[in-house]
């Protein structure tokens, strides 16, 4: 048997030495980064957006950006196919890949004066290219708030003390923006707001037991529905009232919840359970339907290689770098923490013992025709005070597995319920940060392009507009929400975001081609833009053919198949842009001038 230490100190070492080698390369000599010049921070600094910023604190903002509910969850649901595929993929996906898209992409929106990719797209590749980038942006926020949502679904259903703990955080959280508004002091909000959250987990055990809590007992077609219209009225308010104080105290969790996790890790040292691979990387998996290539991939993206990266990337984050060379540390080395996050994540689920895992991952039905025994789970059940089986998601998973870690500790062995739903929550509030500001970012592109043709549209403070684009973002990615399974949802988001990922490469590859030094230098974008665009378009053919299009799979949904061509589609436009804009700056022998900062 593998132990999980043993993964810990191979991942921190060899993360270690990528970020010390590879990174200041590609930085220093790949990118050229030179702090003699100018960031877009101090050129257009206006104390609201474009703000100079510690490279350390934008190292914090930035990666508590990223890390959202992503690598928690995609580790989760690959573990089917053995830790083995897993754990390779996301070394060498994160490495090879995602920190350099991560990296690159933060780059080339500093070379354009922070501009968004779809901007930069447009500058760099012509027009329609950045129309298409624009459109895959939508498709992409809109899908992964679908596949976001649907893990709080399964993670919520039938848990009156999650529900209540999670529903506390949105008064909570608006109490603190209030407070914080109307005094201008954060410091006592925060310790009260943190007080109150944790109460509300204490005193889960009274609400479940009482008739409120029965009324809490929701099935998941109603928290389905609650969800879009919850992501409407926080999309509404104004973000200092709900989003930003509870992404403010939601960073608190993670940075603790992930620490204790660690700490768990190295005192315990737990088995991992799993065997290095299943009988499932050939397909026909409980928990994912297809084979191991491509959709361990697609599967795992945050931790690995993530196109959702990209709207940081290209949003916020670029308009604070102090000095070009800071963005080792915030794209590059935020991008290896995240992958931490994964690999814990990865153990967490493998501690389990495999027949337990499935289990809590299919429904009764598939798992009896595995033909398994469960082991621990009847004893896990009793310990936490909740029936276990057939929660989907992979939610309830990681929080099952913490909590085992956290129980073997001898004085927390009776905490498994509190320590549970902890981390429910601390998953639950993460997604739903997510959902809040993604629905938002939603709004602002639906406003974008529908005010071509209604020019008011454009007004994001218009009252009207923002109102009625908020309505159509929650009803779009609502509706995807309640037509699939988390099988075929989250496969639906792992193509939109891969393929957004492989467009961010395109572009990183348009740029380095530009003003690299050595030509060759482009290799280091192209080389995981080749595997990552034949697997993206690989897995969406896979899914229209055997899932989406097919009346006999569970996941048959014909609009769900025709978003996947379309943004196959939109991939393959931007791809032929790119390549002819390639041809263009091979031949001419890297004599092109170098890029100025857009007016």
């Amino acid at each position: 048997m593998q132990h999980a230490l043993t993964f810990v100190i191979a991942t921190l070492c060899i993360l270690t030495i990528c970020y010390r080698l590879y990174g200041v390369f590609f930085v220093r000599k790949v990118l050229n980064a030179d702090d003699s010049e100018i960031t877009p921070s101090h050129i257009l600094e206006d104390g609201k957006d474009y703000v100079p910023t510690k490279k350390w604190v934008n190292f914090g903002s930035h990666f508590a950006a990223i890390a959202a509910a992503g690598p928690l969850v995609g580790p989760v649901l690959a573990a089917q196919y053995g830790y083995l595929p897993s754990f390779l993929w996301l070394l060498i996906g994160c490495v090879v890949g995602g920190a350099v898209h991560d990296t690159v992409v933060l780059f080339a929106s500093m070379k354009h004066r922070g501009k968004s990719l779809s901007e930069v797209a447009k500058a760099e590749l012509g027009p329609v290219a950045g129309w298409c980038t624009g459109l895959a942006m939508l498709f992409i926020i809109t899908i992964t708030m679908a596949g976001l949502s649907m893990v709080v679904v399964h993670a919520l259903e039938r848990n009156p003390w999650g529900t209540f703990a999670v529903f506390m955080t949105i008064p909570v959280a608006i109490c603190v923006g209030l407070w914080e508004r109307y005094t201008g002091s954060m410091r006592g909000a925060t310790w009260v707001g943190i007080i109150v959250i944790f109460a509300c987990v204490i005193i889960g055990p009274y609400i479940q037991e009482s008739s409120f809590g029965e009324w809490l007992s929701l099935r998941a077609s109603t928290v389905s529905l609650v969800l879009p219209f919850y992501a409407f009225f926080a999309t509404a308010l104004p973000v200092w009232m709900l989003l930003t104080p509870r992404g403010y105290l939601s960073s608190f969790m993670k940075i603790g919840v992930f620490g204790a996790l660690v700490i768990g890790v190295v005192f315990i040292n737990p088995e991992i359970q799993f065997p290095a691979v299943t009988q499932f990387i050939h397909g026909n998996g409980p928990v994912l339907a297809g084979p191991v290539w491509p959709f361990i991939s697609i599967t795992i993206a945050c931790g690995a290689i993530s196109g959702f990266h990209a709207f940081i990337g290209s949003g916020t984050t670029p308009k604070q770098i102090d000095k070009w060379n800071d963005i080792l540390p915030v794209a590059f080395g935020a991008m290896l923490a995240e992958c931490v996050v994964g690999v814990m994540a990865l153990i967490a689920a493998t501690s389990l013992h495999p027949a337990d895992y499935f289990a809590i991952n299919s429904s009764p039905e598939v798992f009896a025709g595995l033909g398994m025994s469960v082991v621990n789970l009847p004893q896990l059940s009793e310990s936490i005070g909740l029936d276990l089986y057939g929660r989907t998601g992979g939610a309830v998973t990681l929080a099952v597995g913490m909590a085992d870690i956290f129980t073997r500790i001898p004085w927390f062995s009776h905490l498994a319920s509190y320590f549970f739903q902890f981390v429910v929550m601390f998953e639950a509030v993460f997604i739903l940060t997510a959902v809040d500001s993604g629905t938002r970012v939603a709004r602002y592109l639906l406003q974008d392009f529908l005010g071509d043709i209604w020019p008011p549209l454009k007004r994001t403070n218009w009252m009207p507009g923002a109102i009625g684009c908020s309505i159509v973002a929650c009803l779009l990615w609502g509706y995807l929400l309640n037509s699939g399974d988390i099988n075929s949802v989250w496969a639906l988001f792992g193509v939109s975001n891969q393929l957004m990922a492989s467009i961010g490469l395109m572009i990183g590859a348009t740029i380095i081609l530009r003003m690299s030094e050595k030509r060759w230098y482009v290799l280091t974008c192209l080389v995981p833009l080749s595997y990552l665009y034949v697997t993206v378009n690989y897995a969406a053919y896979w899914m229209v053919k055997n899932v989406y299009f097919n009346s006999a799979a569970k996941g048959f949904n014909i609009f769900n198949g025709t978003i996947s061509i379309v943004m196959v589609a939109l991939g393959l436009v931007i791809m032929v842009a790119s390549i002819q804009r390639w041809f263009v700056l091979w031949r001419a022998r890297g004599n092109d001038e170098p890029i100025e900062l857009l007016s």
